[in-house]
């Protein structure tokens, strides 16, 4: 085992034998310690610089090494797959080591809001017998989702003492539900080219959260081109979309720039004046304001669609699932009692099939989450939420899910491009007692709020 001596009683706690794992080792014996918290743990060594890979091996000296991934190596859903048939087959064979190990299971991630987002997916779609809790390890630029969930918003520091504090709070964390939500997109043909999504750096198709679906998917219709994703914290679509897609196309040119988050959000800042997200009467013309290019329908309670009011000023509406976004920031806030009384409102909870909307006019309206109570123009909150998009002054916009930003080509006749967002499924997270989230399903859910000094402090 790695670590020094006096580490290694702490360190059995999380230990996973390698025979468990899949791979040749001694089978446990009767008696043998049984991990109160055994973990897989999957690192981007790319995310936050050296940090990803300096993490990736701290990890791996304290714990056996077949545990711990390299997402650049091998793909979360090989590892689980192969994980969770090696435990099936073990428990079928008596092992009860096994069977508490693959009870208490429990995984970490580490990356940025794109690779949670992933590993998040993955876990879903595999649909496994006792599908394990998940913790999020913030190494990333705006870190929504860590933040969410109170592992914090600055990236983690990466030596062996801190991720055997981060493993103690790992072992203690609460267990929360997870609302997720799809969308599918979809659009006529084209009789030549592609509207195909284009990642930063004008890469096609290269995103882990939006793919153009199979040939053979169900999903697919006769004439047209679709595309699904999923996210669980955020979809938004207009200009906070296309300064991300910027800052994302200048990392991938110069990655040897951005190993720093003070430098990555100082960079997203000035990116938000030169994209015109700062003077966007300027820069950006009012036919790509929202209520030009797309009108929004909502689900009512009462299973009747609505078409929203989006207010022409708007120029960015966010979908937004988790209480943080642009680096921790709530743009949904607290309604007060008679106006969620009115509006028919309930609590932003994380688990309530509910996702929130909130527009913004440019990045000045977004600083007033600065403020203690401030918040984005709130439109609607819903189960299911439909943009349908047509073709304004530009033949494309921009969209994002949980960090990652794409261009989307829009066609170049008067055909409506149909975005749907619906509710599917949820998986277990994990949350310390600084949680920002709260549970429909436990009103003692840990959640606090930043205080005004904590606003003061963001730099997005």
């Amino acid at each position: 085992m790695g670590g020094s001596s006096e580490s290694e009683d702490f360190l059995k706690d999380y230990w996973i034998p390698d025979y468990v794992l899949g791979l040749a080792g001694p089978v446990a014996e009767n008696g043998s310690h049984l991990p109160a918290c055994p973990v897989i743990v999957f690192i981007n060594s790319k995310s936050g610089g050296q940090l990803g890979g300096d993490l990736l091996a701290s990890c791996r000296s304290l714990l056996n090494k077949n545990q711990v991934f390299d997402l650049g190596e091998r793909a979360p859903d090989e590892v689980l797959q192969h994980l969770y048939l090696t435990l099936e087959r073990l428990k079928h064979d008596g092992d009860a080591l096994a069977g508490e190990i693959q009870r208490r299971l429990r995984i970490i991630v580490a990356g940025g809001d794109g690779t949670a987002n992933w590993l998040l997916g993955v876990v879903s779609d595999l649909r496994l017998p006792q599908p394990p809790p998940i913790a999020t390890v913030p190494l990333g630029t705006g870190n929504n989702l860590p933040f969410s969930f109170g592992w914090g918003k600055k990236n983690q520091a990466t030596n062996k003492q801190s991720a055997m504090s981060f493993l103690n709070q790992v072992k203690t964390a609460k267990k929360m539900k997870l609302d997720g939500w799809r969308i599918i997109m979809r659009m006529k043909t084209p009789e030549q080219g592609s509207y195909d999504p284009i990642a930063p750096g004008e890469k096609i198709s290269s995103l882990h959260a939006f793919k153009r679906v199979p040939d053979a998917d169900k999903l697919n219709m006769d004439g047209f081109h679709t595309f699904q994703g999923r996210f669980w914290n955020y979809f938004t679509i207009g200009m906070d979309a296309q300064v991300s897609y910027a800052f994302h196309s200048k990392r991938e040119l110069h990655p040897e720039k951005y190993k720093k988050q003070l430098v990555n959000q100082s960079t997203y800042l000035k990116l938000g004046c030169t994209q015109g997200w700062f003077c966007a009467s300027i820069f950006h013309p009012s036919s790509q304001n929202i209520a030009k290019l797309a009108k929004v329908r909502i689900l009512r309670r009462n299973g009747l669609w609505e078409y929203l009011h989006i207010p022409q000023s708007i120029r960015s509406i966010v979908c937004l699932n988790l209480p943080s976004f642009s680096g921790g920031l709530n743009p949904w806030g607290t309604p007060d009692p008679k106006k969620s009384r009115e509006r028919d409102l309930t609590p932003p909870f994380v688990d309530d099939g509910l996702i929130e909307i909130v527009g913004f006019r440019d990045a000045w309206h977004g600083l007033i989450l600065l403020a203690p109570k401030g918040h984005g123009t709130r439109l609607a909150q819903t189960s299911r939420v439909q943009f349908e998009v047509r073709k304004g002054a530009r033949d494309h916009t921009y969209m994002r899910i949980d960090g990652e930003p794409w261009k989307q080509p829009l066609p170049v006749d008067h055909d409506i491009v149909i975005v749907d967002i619906s509710h599917c499924g949820q998986v277990k997270m994990l949350a310390t007692h600084l949680s920002h989230c709260e549970s429909a399903s436990d009103p003692s859910s840990p959640i606090t709020y930043p205080d005004e000094d904590d606003h003061e402090k963001q730099q997005i």
